[in-house]
């Protein structure tokens, strides 16, 4: 692997930071779990021993990643960010299990928004082998949750500053060492969950809590209060749509488009951005939503 970069002014030292502080949080929270949870406590939860060995792999491969990252960059002549401390509201294996999808889920989802900033093909190939490693992270603990390990055909992609407003909520503090990475965070939204659980209709498709469908209603609150005329923008796999939102205070209400399926993050925007979302447009985001996927159809006879 090559770790040169052609210009000062090459935007690829900055996309692999962003990569190795996602890489830190990731490998810190595994190592955390594995820390405070033992073989048995997953058994009493129902899990095998062949899944804890899985999360022990997973628990390796985000070490090497680190190591990877802070490797290239050091042998490009920058100093690689070191880990922070967080702080993971998991009480108990299934939430940290259920954390855990939603978390390998914006891993996959970054490397995948920030793949087209990349100017080197060595780097680019390399992200497309950490990318490859966190899909399958991503459907195994999927799968654990309950979930349906691909619920959607596509990969769902997400800009670096959507993925950096979801990983700072779990940030406590960094070295002072770090340098700055030039994201500012976007005002937050997130599922009202406790105004949701009223919706009856949602159906328990995981281990955790029930899910919604396309269609249903679901109503998520923002940091502040949002303007009227405003939509709620769904990104999911390929898609991008936007609904008119019901809005009150900092409250808004808006059912679910077809097109949403698996984790789909949602937007509060100034604008229908119907098909492709950028940072102008984005007023609070993205809260994660987990929607139930449509049952899966296939014509046999087409080849």
């Amino acid at each position: 692997m090559n770790c040169s970069f052609d210009s000062p002014d090459n935007i690829d030292p900055t996309v692999l930071q962003f990569a190795l502080t996602l890489e830190h949080l990731e490998n810190v929270f595994y190592k955390g779990a594995l820390s405070k949870f033992s073989p048995r406590d997953f058994t009493k939860a129902g899990y095998n021993a062949d899944y804890y060995t899985n999360l022990q792999y997973i628990a390796h491969d985000e070490e090497q990643h680190v190591k990877l990252l802070s490797g290239a960059l050091t042998a490009a002549g920058v100093t690689p960010v070191q880990a922070c401390t967080y702080s993971f509201p998991y009480t108990d294996v299934q939430s940290f299990i259920t954390l855990s999808s939603v978390l390998e889920g914006v891993g996959t989802s970054a490397y995948l928004g920030g793949a087209p900033l990349i100017t080197s093909k060595d780097y680019l190939s390399v992200a497309g082998a950490i990318l490859v490693s966190e899909a399958l992270h991503t459907s195994l603990q999927r799968g654990a949750a309950g979930e349906v390990p691909f619920a959607n055909p596509y990969g769902t992609a997400l800009d670096p500053t959507s993925v950096y407003t979801l990983a700072a909520g779990f940030i406590k503090s960094c070295p002072s060492s770090n340098p700055a990475l030039p994201f500012k965070p976007f005002p937050t939204l997130s599922v009202a969950m406790k105004s949701n659980k009223k919706h009856s209709g949602w159906k328990k498709h995981s281990k955790s809590a029930p899910i919604p469908c396309a269609g249903d209603k679901v109503e998520f609150t923002a940091a502040s209060a949002i303007p009227d005329g405003s939509y709620v923008t769904f990104v999911s796999g390929l898609s991008v749509v936007s609904v008119k939102g019901e809005s009150k205070g900092n409250s808004t209400t808006a059912a679910i488009p077809q097109v949403a399926e698996g984790q789909t993050y949602v937007f509060v925007s100034n604008k229908d951005v119907e098909g492709k979302l950028d940072d102008s447009a984005i007023l609070f985001g993205p809260a994660i939503l987990e929607v139930a996927p449509q049952p899966p159809t296939y014509d046999p006879n087409q080849q």
